[in-house]
């Protein structure tokens, strides 16, 4: 049987599966002769490998490195910038580094072989927190940087901040960290390579197939055009199978280059916690200028801990910094970035992609400035919310009317805040905290004009409609929203829409599953794609195709950082009630409410859905989720010691839609699957904070760490 056959096969498997409501993995696909693979990884944080011990293998063994790479100097993945190596060779950068791949037909005696693997090195001080890494100490053996700050920039408005702070009664500063954050999707990562008719083809658990193709292809030297990828159904991303999927497939293309048999690559659990991407840890050190107990201006220096390599750490920098201030107008800001590299597991793509670390810091720092003048945190901070028209921390303007106001209304009512927050003293075992947030939608600037330059096609056959995207269904219910739209304008029903998981040789390139563009931008194309579809129905079967029109009259200088970073934003509201035991300083949590604006909704199922877990997960986050890294090994390695909240842990939730259509989205949506992420841990601080009588300024907090903090207030 051909592989072309096989593929076939497996696509109508696949189709059997979801008619009975179960999906088929990656981890449940087998090719005819197909072999497995194991990694093999630096055990040390930074070093150069002097000799690698490898075991006689067995026949029909091999083991693939960057030797088997045919044009030596191409051993580098292609992310956003190229410094991410396929194989570690001569040198390691952090633990779990890929120094090669063990391909063979049975996975015992891959275990066997793989640790009994020795790999000897010259070991050498390694950066691990930011504070290392600042300080230069130890690092990534980058000589050509000079230092460890990988990437940087800066966003200014306003008055020069030496004068405003010169006008000050006092300046306000503080520091507020958030750590790791593990992304503990469903389905662990995964990926199968083979042949098919001279193409490499990959079934991959990805969340951007044309990404794989762009950062894998040079490896070899090849056309992107030679490398399929085949997105299989998603068992959840959150953003850890945006770039890293690149990690599986740069080895995998290299063996299969050597040994032309299908071969598969799935991790396990424990495997996926330790050795792959996490939410990047960050240090925010803000100086707030107060005059007459009002702010006029803020200060913020922004750290990333990036790891060894920079990956996606620029991009999520940015709009860490973007979103500095949050839904304040600030009258003067200056806001610096750096991105700090360390001999760590490169930290990647999350869930509000680096949103939620100064969203968190600007928001507590808030509540600080208001307990510290004596005023309540949301009397305080509702005075400074952004208004349409007014100026970003970019120099460009909120285009949009802002609902902040609405949504407090709402949610100050259903929570009953303003009685609660009076008659809970500080230090009563009870607490409430009410939070705001924002989230830009799309790509940053000109991203979706001149760097992604998305399309969208559709295929019409009789009455069936084929959609023909690149963009992934991972669990948020985007198959669902984008068959809506297009049934919606075409006027036909549901079942007439097909939206299959993408193949790169099949659809076009409607750009990469993230930063909350997809319902926003893609829908939109699908929508202009239909609109067309429908006009030209009597001309029969036809196929119609649109690409990306950025709106006109909002200028951005990529140069600089300097326009209108995002035509339209989500805004959020959590409120959040917690009851503290002192004795066993246990946080129950007994209210949730929140409301957002994400224009027009879709599918309110959905989003329902996604409403729930991103405030559970940004909970979450901020209580129990703690993820140490220790001498550049992570101390949590699996379930059992890494936890996450379940249904069980959290209230049911009072959820509250603000409708505010957006003129650019289809039927008025603009996105929001990581705005949901954005706020609510900030909420719980606060209510915590209050309940306790305390300050904290790092996430998370779980019990030991409130036991210290009321430890340090007593003495």
């Amino acid at each position: 049987m051909s592989y072309t056959k096989i593929s076939d096969k497996i696509e109508r498997v696949d189709a059997r599966t979801k008619a009975r409501g179960e999906a088929m993995y990656v981890c449940d696909m087998s090719l005819p002769d197909m072999l497995y693979a194991y990694m093999v990884r630096s055990t040390c944080p930074r070093g150069k490998i002097l000799k690698i011990d490898v075991p006689n293998l067995p026949k029909g063994y091999k083991f693939i490195t960057a030797d088997d790479i045919p044009q030596k100097g191409n051993n580098e993945l292609w992310m956003i910038s190229k410094d991410w190596r396929a194989f570690a060779k001569d040198y390691v950068l952090y633990v779990g580094e890929t120094i090669g791949l063990l391909v063979g037909p049975d996975r015992t005696v891959l275990k066997y072989l793989r640790d009994n693997i020795h790999i000897e090195y010259e070991m050498e001080e390694p950066a691990v927190t930011i504070d290392d890494g600042i300080a230069s100490k130890g690092g990534p053996m980058f000589p050509e940087k000079g230092n460890n700050v990988f990437c940087s920039l800066y966003c200014e408005k306003g008055r020069p901040m030496e004068e405003v702070f010169a006008e000050a009664d006092e300046i306000f500063e503080e520091t507020l960290e958030t750590g790791y954050q593990e992304h503990v999707h469903l389905e662990t990562n995964g990926a199968i390579v083979t042949m098919e008719d001279g193409k490499f083809v990959f079934y991959a658990s990805a969340q951007c197939p044309f990404y794989i193709r762009k950062s894998i292809a040079g490896i070899l030297g090849i056309s992107v055009d030679d490398i399929i990828i085949r997105q299989c159904t998603t068992g959840g991303a959150f953003g850890g199978k945006e770039h890293f999927p690149d990690v599986l497939c740069g080895p995998l293309l290299v063996a299969e280059n050597v040994i032309r048999k299908p071969i598969k690559l799935i991790f396990d659990r424990e495997e996926d916690t330790q050795f792959s991407v996490k939410r990047h840890p960050s240090k925010c050190v803000y100086k707030t200028a107060l005059k007459d107990g009002k702010i006029i201006g803020m200060d913020a220096k922004v750290y990333y801990n990036v790891g060894a390599y920079l990956s996606s750490s620029f991009v999520v920098l940015q709009r860490g910094i973007f979103h500095a201030n949050g839904v304040y107008n600030i009258p003067s800001t200056h806001l610096v970035g750096e991105g700090i590299g360390t001999n760590t597991f490169p930290t990647c793509a999350f869930r509000g992609f680096g949103a939620p670390q100064t969203i968190f810091a600007v928001e507590t720092h808030m509540d600080h400035i208001a307990h510290h003048l004596g005023v309540d945190p949301l009397e305080f901070k509702k005075d400074y919310i952004i208004k349409q028209g007014e100026e970003t921390v970019t120099n460009g303007h909120i285009i949009e009317e802002v609902k902040l106001p609405e949504m407090l209304d709402v949610i100050t009512k259903e929570s009953d805040y303003w009685r609660k927050a009076k008659e809970y003293t500080p230090g009563c075992g009870k607490g409430i905290g009410i939070s705001m947030y924002l989230h830009g939608g799309a790509f940053t600037g000109n991203g979706e004009q001149a760097i992604i330059k998305a399309h969208a096609r559709l295929v019409r056959t009789g009455d069936k409609v084929r959609i023909e995207v690149g963009s992934t269904e991972m669990g948020q219910g985007f198959q669902t929203s984008l068959r809506k739209i297009a049934a919606n304008t075409l006027q036909l029903p549901i079942e007439n829409i097909e939206y299959n998981n993408p193949d790169t040789s099949k659809v076009v390139d409607s750009g990469p599953t993230a930063a909350s563009r997809s319902t926003m931008i893609v829908g939109k194309l699908v929508e202009r794609a239909a609109e067309e579809m429908k006009r030209r129905w009597d001309e029969g079967d036809i196929t119609t195709e649109v690409e990306y029109e950025h709106p006109e009259g909002y200028p951005w200088d990529q140069s600089t950082f300097r326009g209108d970073a995002y035509l339209g934003w989500g805004w959020g509201v959590a409120c959040v009630e917690v009851e503290v035991d002192k004795l066993t300083n246990e946080v129950k949590t007994v209210g949730i409410w929140t409301s957002h604006d994400i224009g027009h909704a879709i599918d309110e199922l959905i989003v329902h859905g996604q409403v729930n877990g991103g405030i559970i997960q940004s909970l979450g986050y901020a209580s129990m989720e703690k993820l140490e890294n220790k001498n550049g090994f992570f101390r949590q390695k699996r379930m059992s010691d890494y936890v996450i909240p379940t249904s069980m842990d959290f209230p049911r939730q009072f959820y509250h839609l603000q409708e505010n259509p957006y003129p650019w989205g289809p039927q008025g949506a603009k996105g929001m699957g990581e705005l949901v992420f954005n706020g609510a841990d900030a909420a719980y601080v606060d209510a915590v904070e209050r309940a306790l009588g305390t300050t904290f300024n790092s996430i998370p907090i779980p019990p030991e760490d409130i036991e210290e903090a009321l430890k340090k207030n007593a003495q």
